[in-house]
């Protein structure tokens, strides 16, 4: 059991409804930092040496705080953004209990984890329990669009750590955490043609919706399931009128692959379905944003540590691979041993359905904070 009392589900369930009620899309500055401001005022009140890191290209800031002590610090990271705009809460997932389950935007993935890690970090300052290694604990406002400002933060902070820990989603019904992740990535596409009547003067026109058709089912047929590669095209649009050749047409591409080398191939493939040729110009932006996460030894130890930790609180805690991306492929593909999905039990991210089974909060984050006083 940690030294640190964290409180109980109830407890916890009420100071995260605050999260959870606070919106924070990525797109939102303000609202992220709103939310960080609140973070910061109470860390720093409990002792935390505070670095905050301004926002830049429209995202919010990352908050840095650090636990005093010698030695390589223990690194624990968690985004406060979520997928969803504001006006949600009101309008179409209100805050509400049922049961077991607790709803809301951005509840699981990932505010629960991330109230986890700043809870956690909170108690053992305010309570003053002593650590093996400081600790540094990272906010961030932009992981659900690729971690564009906060990636080189979180490698920084990793480069000389013992340990990652993040707090995303546990997984499944069995509230896996994750030792393994897929590589993630993607490419704005632009197709330029020619504009011209559809009746009159076909012949002269260049469709770019035809020219992106093909690039889409080109993509689609890079999916290989039995090597764990896939490829979705979405958002897609092109034209103006049905009597119009349409001059221009567009899409968004991601692709996830198991392994560096298949990630290579499958960027590869995309690029070369840039071309310019009989009036048809392909732009393609873009490439491998989150490289795979491998399964290591030292990540393996990492996770016999919490399932022992784990059972002590009570239930078991199983280990999956996931195809999502993370920060923590960041972080593992440096070499650092990292062991994500440390988060709280639920399902339906970025759904409607969005929940978490509040009765497992308290012994989730106390699996984290233990591991937060005792990896070292």
């Amino acid at each position: 059991m940690p030294q640190t009392d964290i409180g109980t589900s109830d407890r916890i369930l009420a100071e995260l409804r605050g999260w959870v009620e606070h919106e924070t899309p990525t797109t939102d500055a303000g609202a992220v930092n709103g939310l960080l401001d609140r973070c910061q005022a109470e860390l720093a009140g409990v002792g935390a040496a505070i670095e905050r890191l301004a926002g830049r290209d429209g995202y919010g800031d990352t908050l840095i705080a650090r636990t005093p002590g010698e030695g390589a610090p223990l690194v624990v990271a968690g985004h406060v953004d979520t997928v969803w705009d504001h006006g949600t809460l009101a309008k179409s997932m209100p805050w509400r209990v049922e049961g077991d389950r607790a709803h809301g935007p951005g509840i699981y993935d990932m505010k629960a984890g991330s109230f986890f890690a700043f809870h956690a970090v909170r108690e053992i300052l305010r309570q003053g329990t002593r650590t093996k290694r400081p600790i540094t604990l990272l906010l961030t406002p932009d992981e659900e669009v690729g971690s564009p400002t906060s990636r080189a933060p979180i490698e920084a902070a990793a480069r000389d750590a013992c340990a990652v820990l993040i707090p995303e989603p546990a997984g499944g019904p069995q509230g896996a955490c994750v030792t393994g992740r897929k590589g993630t990535g993607g490419f704005r596409v632009s197709v330029e043609g020619r504009s011209a009547h559809a009746g009159g003067n076909w012949s002269e026109g260049r469709s770019a919706v035809v020219a992106m058709s093909r690039l889409v089912l080109a993509v689609h047929a890079l999916t290989d399931l039995d090597r764990g590669i896939t490829t979705n095209i979405a958002p897609v649009w092109g034209g103006t009128r049905p009597n119009v050749i349409p001059p221009e047409a567009g899409c968004r591409i991601d692709f996830r692959a198991p392994s560096l080398e298949a990630a290579e191939e499958v960027v590869t493939a995309i690029r070369a379905l840039g071309i310019e040729e009989d009036g048809i110009r392909i732009t393609l932006e873009g490439g491998l944003n989150r490289p795979p996460f491998p399964e290591t030894p030292a990540g393996l130890a990492l996770f016999e540590t919490a399932r022992e930790i784990a059972a002590r609180q009570g239930y078991r805690l199983p280990k999956q691979h996931r195809g999502g991306g993370s920060d923590g492929n960041f972080t593992a593909v440096m070499g650092i041993p990292t062991l994500d999905g440390l988060g709280c039990t639920g399902a339906g991210a970025h759904a409607p359905e969005e929940h978490i089974r509040w009765a497992d909060l308290a012994p989730r984050c106390a699996t984290l904070c233990e591991l937060l006083e005792t990896l070292g």
